[in-house]
């Protein structure tokens, strides 16, 4: 929290105000919360994805580099052969 005041350039004492409601930050201010934290600031709104999301997200992540991670390694396999061929004739 400190350094998420530090960085929007405003108290601890305000965030902590807006993390328990009990203070509304301006346009402004929440423009230099979402930059502080290195997002857009329509993100400060959006719901949070379900952990089930995230597993999904997560797993779809690691299918697509073993997909790239094969694909080159094929491609590699190919050149070396091809190099090989080649050297032979």
């Amino acid at each position: 929290m400190v350094k998420l005041a530090e960085k929007a350039g405003i108290t601890t004492q305000y965030v902590a105000m807006i993390e328990l409601t009990r203070q509304f930050p301006t346009p402004e201010v929440l423009e230099r919360i979402a930059e502080a934290l290195e997002i857009e600031a329509y993100e400060l709104f959006s719901v949070s994805p379900s952990p089930k999301d995230s597993l999904h997200q997560l797993r779809q992540q690691i299918l697509d580099d073993l997909d790239r991670a094969i694909g080159n390694a094929v491609d590699k396999a190919i050149d070396r052969k091809l190099k090989g061929t080649e050297a032979k004739s």
